[in-house]
């Protein structure tokens, strides 16, 4: 019986990870690798795990710092040659896949948290917002317990640009009224 999707064997595998490791802006572990690539439900993270030693070995990817990988010029050069073989969907796939990753890996660069506990048992939240220049603002607030603290850090991760324009817009609104 022929195995459906795009992933057939080994070298197929290859093929994908070349393509996805092309295009992704940061180093990335192997779990990452697996999750950009599964795109095509025949690949499996065993496949993944036994391709990427096999292309570290034959100069097609790096191992960089903390278990992470980036592609070579051999890579990229191989990996140009072969994307066509790849099926259109699978690609589109992984090409967005990439994209949401590049983007949410760089704004979490310019979104920085910090909890510090402070003497008197409650915790300091100090968050950052920054862009391509510096930084944007700096907020620190205090939190009673840790709990807290982490809810804080972690919402605004997830909200500091919402935080950054409220802020913005609540400060420059009450400018304007006072120059009327």
């Amino acid at each position: 019986m022929r195995r459906l999707g795009f992933i057939h064997d080994m070298m197929d595998v290859k093929v994908l990870v070349l393509f996805v490791m092309a295009r992704v802006s940061y180093p990335v572990n192997m779990q990452e690798i697996y999750e950009l690539c599964y795109q095509d439900e025949c690949l499996s993270y065993f496949d993944v795990c036994t391709a990427v030693p096999e292309m570290v070995k034959s100069g097609h990817l790096k191992e960089l710092e903390n278990d992470c990988y980036g592609i070579t010029d051999k890579g990229r050069a191989d990996g140009s040659l072969t994307e066509d073989s790849i099926a259109y969907t699978v690609k589109q796939r992984a090409e967005n896949a990439v994209d949401r990753f590049n983007r949410q890996i760089r704004r979490s660069s310019f979104v920085k948290t910090q909890i510090i506990p402070r003497d008197s048992g409650d915790f300091s939240v100090i968050m950052s917002l920054d862009d391509e220049v510096g930084n944007l603002m700096t907020l620190e607030l205090v939190a009673p317990d840790q709990r807290q603290a982490v809810r804080l850090s972690k919402l605004f991760e997830n909200k500091a640009e919402n935080v950054y324009n409220l802020t913005m817009t609540e400060l420059l609104d009450e400018e304007d009224e006072l120059d009327d």
